[in-house]
């Protein structure tokens, strides 16, 4: 299996450049080392799985798709590759991703765009775009991605596969080169609903070094798919459906809704009030923990150096100039300018506030149903280079993914149909805290039903 997917990696990456990393002797080594017996056959042995470019894996390159850690191989795994390691799975490489995950493109990469499967013309969304295109490609049959703001959502629904971003505490985030450390969560990214509980259940659970880690039971994901729905209740937010949603998307969402109601459960509609205010209490928080994270990456310990400056002052201040592309630059100094003296309270104390009354928002709403169905992204992918001149344009397509992120609740994105021009449509799953498997039993029976996530993208 592992020479099949490198015969197809080498013949459809170059066109598609899901991978910032990836060497066959490592893949065949992992390979061989479990055809000898090293390791005890656990639930993903000899599954193949692709590692985003922000999570450690030990003696890899691992660069967040940035100039600026060029070079750097982690002296460690992160947990969720330990994990991965015990139970079998064989990495097969580094996925291409927006630099440091700032981007909902996979267009912000030191390493050049990842294209869709589906359209190489278009984006295969952001960050993950790399995982996610690669499982929808066939390059891998899984992938693990990270979601900040819809990371992992939006490329899953761009690229038509399933991806989900955990409860924030389920899995463990050490290892995780940190974008904004209170929003940031790995999750798994995959063709179906079986194999995202399969990946999650790998990955899933209390770690003591992580302090944000929960420390809670984990769910047999595999065993909750079967649990019927009938009675199942689902919230759809009338926030999620204003201008802008493309025509296609609405039909696309509207027709799962008719779908869930023949499967039994009940919808209807609820309101998230504060839902308006998500982007810019986001881009708040998210750029001052990223100006925050970001100080360390100044050429001294590891990564990029510049030989250009003649002093310690020049040294930090070019190497950071040469090593950061302009998103994490501007990300770098809003962050820095929210955080500043005389501005703290105004801009970032504030946003703290908002956030929490997002927060409420979901708990208010969870009390009266189990799930909240809304789209995954306002449109299906966009042309390559159609939104890089204008942030904003760009930071709007995750306005139905940031609030989960905010409230730390979790989300799943599954395909629910296509355009007219053959590009895929995803729904949007949302759950209280902790019940991932309502999300999945959910999605399971609709994909049941349904064959969207069967079609694969022209070869």
């Amino acid at each position: 299996m592992t020479e099949e997917l490198i015969r197809k990696i080498e013949s459809l990456d170059p066109k598609l450049h899901a991978f910032a990393w990836f060497d066959p002797a490592f893949a065949r080594e992992q390979a061989k080392g479990l055809e000898k017996g090293g390791i005890s056959k656990g639930p993903l042995w000899g599954i193949p799985v692709l590692v985003k470019d922000n999570i450690c894996v030990e003696g890899v390159p691992t660069t967040c798709a940035s100039k600026i850690l060029k070079g750097f191989r982690p002296p460690y795994d992160a947990t969720a590759v330990e994990k991965l390691k015990k139970a079998g799975a064989i990495l097969l490489g580094m996925a291409n991703m927006d630099e440091f995950a700032f981007g909902s493109s996979c267009e912000y990469s030191c390493y050049g765009p990842t294209r869709n499967p589906w359209d190489p013309t278009r984006v295969p969304g952001g960050s993950s775009g790399g995982s996610a295109a690669a499982v929808a490609a066939g390059l891998t049959a899984l992938a693990l991605g990270s979601d900040t703001g819809g990371s992992i959502r939006q490329p899953a629904a761009f690229c038509g596969v399933v991806g989900m971003k955990p409860t924030y505490g389920r899995v463990s985030r050490y290892g995780l080169i940190a974008f904004a450390s209170s929003l940031d969560q790995i999750g798994p990214i995959a063709r179906t609903v079986e194999e995202i509980a399969l990946l999650l259940q790998g990955i899933a659970g209390f770690d003591p070094r992580d302090s944000t880690s929960g420390n809670l039971p984990v769910p047999d994901y595999q065993k909750e798919l079967e649990k019927p729905v009938k009675g199942l209740r689902l919230g759809v937010p009338k926030e999620y459906f204003v201008d802008g949603l493309d025509p296609e998307v609405k039909k696309g969402i509207d027709a799962a809704l008719a779908e869930f109601r023949r499967l039994g459960m009940s919808v209807t509609e609820v309101s998230l009030p504060h839902t308006e205010y998500a982007i810019p209490t986001y881009y708040v928080i998210a750029t001052a923990e990223a100006s925050s994270n970001l100080a360390r990456f100044d050429g001294v310990q590891y990564g990029h150096r510049s030989s250009q400056g003649k002093s310690l002052l020049e040294m930090y201040t070019q190497t950071r100039e040469e090593g950061f592309g302009p998103e994490a630059k501007r990300r770098i100094i809003l962050g820095t300018f929210v955080l500043s003296s005389g501005y703290y309270e105004a801009y970032y104390g504030r946003a703290l506030k908002v956030r929490t009354l997002i927060k409420k928002d979901f708990d208010r709403v969870f009390g009266s149903v189990d799930c909240l169905v809304t789209p995954t992204s306002p449109t299906p992918a966009f042309p390559l280079g159609e939104k890089m001149e204008d942030p904003l344009t760009m930071y709007l397509s995750d306005i139905h993914t940031i609030s989960v992120n905010l409230a730390g609740v979790p989300a799943l994105s599954v395909p629910c149909g296509f355009t007219q021009g053959g590009l895929p449509i995803g729904m949007q799953l949302i759950a209280k805290p902790f019940a991932e498997e309502t999300l999945l039993k959910a999605a399971y029976a609709y994909q049941q039903a349904t064959g969207w996530h069967k079609r694969q993208p022209p070869s």
